[in-house]
């Protein structure tokens, strides 16, 4: 039995000497000692220092070598290497609008790799790894930076009247700035807030029940969020509620004379239309009623000529009627000139139609 129990306890030794030289190589091994947050936050255009200080064992003998990656979302896709240390000498990987505003605070050779990250962008937000390697040992860290956006100047304004005893909106609201962006409401001058009053820090409004005198007071609005704060201010006042019995009659009235006036107008617009309609008939009818003119013979000789039904033959001689015409007065009957043997004299009547006689 003894031989066995001597055997048992040599194990036992080995196992201690085994797991105390281990936790000493641990302890002795490189690590990267920086305690600093491991998510950061910072305005956009701010200058931020990501940290990775590091202490080396007496072990670690090996070529200095310092790597700061952009860590890639998708597990499967491989990060990328924005900048390194090796051989004394400082290496740029990523595009220059990124590499002009990296650099290393101290020096790294003295166990200080922490970078200077200046004017960061919404689109610098992601997660960074700090890598020290010193053969054999090997230590990393990983950063998260956040860039968000200050709220913007808010502005303040109410909603509704300020009238008493009526409930009275003060509203708060800033144009830009990253979420999540608060509000809160605050009274500077006139006392304390109001007892009536609620607030809704998400929304920005102020609501205040049963406004009275004592209400009346500047209000100051701050929009906040983690990277900045911004505030505007709101005078309160306090008006008699307004007659709105007498807004409502005159309302009414303003609607009647408005019907009225168009009513007139439609009324005016159809007298004209009959007006016009009847003098365009009225011009029609005497149109109608007015008789075509009869032709007007050409000449005297032609009209004497059907009168008597004269016709000129060849081989007859016939004498000028001129000389021989009897004369008319104005009873249209006609007297009678002398004439020659032979010859009898012709009857003429005075047509008043064409004003000579035929």
């Amino acid at each position: 039995m003894e031989p066995v129990f001597t055997s048992v306890r040599l194990k036992v030794v080995v196992l201690f000497l085994v797991t105390f030289q281990i936790k000493t190589d641990v302890t002795k091994a490189m690590q990267v000692t920086s305690s600093g947050p491991q998510t950061i936050q910072k305005a956009q255009g701010d200058t931020v220092n990501l940290g990775c200080t590091y202490t080396a064992s007496p072990e670690d003998t090996g070529e200095l070598d310092i790597e700061w990656s952009h860590v890639s979302p998708d597990m499967t896709q491989k990060d990328k290497l924005i900048l390194s240390y090796t051989g004394g000498q400082t290496h740029y990987y990523s595009d220059p609008s990124l590499a002009k505003r990296l650099s290393f605070v101290g020096d790294p050779k003295l166990g200080d790799a922490s970078i200077s990250f200046s004017g960061v962008r919404l689109s610098d937000t992601a997660t960074y790894q700090c890598k020290v390697k010193k053969a054999p040992g090997v230590d990393m860290r990983k950063v998260t930076l956040v860039v968000m956006v200050p709220p913007s100047v808010p502005k303040c304004w109410v909603e509704g009247a300020e009238e008493r005893g009526g409930t009275v909106s003060l509203r708060c609201k800033s144009s830009q700035g990253s979420t999540p962006l608060s509000y809160m409401w605050k009274r500077e001058s006139g006392g304390s807030m109001p007892s009536t009053a609620t607030q809704d820090p998400q929304t920005g409004e102020l609501l205040i029940r049963n406004h009275t005198d004592s209400n009346v007071g500047s209000y100051v609005c701050e929009a906040k969020n983690a990277v900045g704060k911004a505030q505007c201010k709101y005078s309160l006042h306090a008006y008699n509620p307004t007659n709105k019995a007498g807004v409502i009659v005159g309302a009414v009235i303003g609607a009647l004379l408005l019907l009225l006036l168009l009513l007139l107008l439609i009324w005016l617009l159809i007298c004209c239309c009959h007006k016009r309609r009847y003098e365009k008939e009225v011009a029609n009818e005497i149109k109608e009623d007015v008789q075509a003119p009869e032709s007007r013979p050409s000449s005297r000789h032609s009209s004497f000529r059907s009168e008597r039904g004269y016709h000129a033959h060849p081989g007859v001689q016939y004498s000028s009627v001129r000389n021989h015409l009897p004369s008319i007065n104005e009873s249209g009957r006609g007297t009678s000139q002398p004439t020659t043997a032979g010859e009898n004299p012709l009857k003429l009547q005075y047509d008043h139609r064409y004003g000579y006689p035929v």
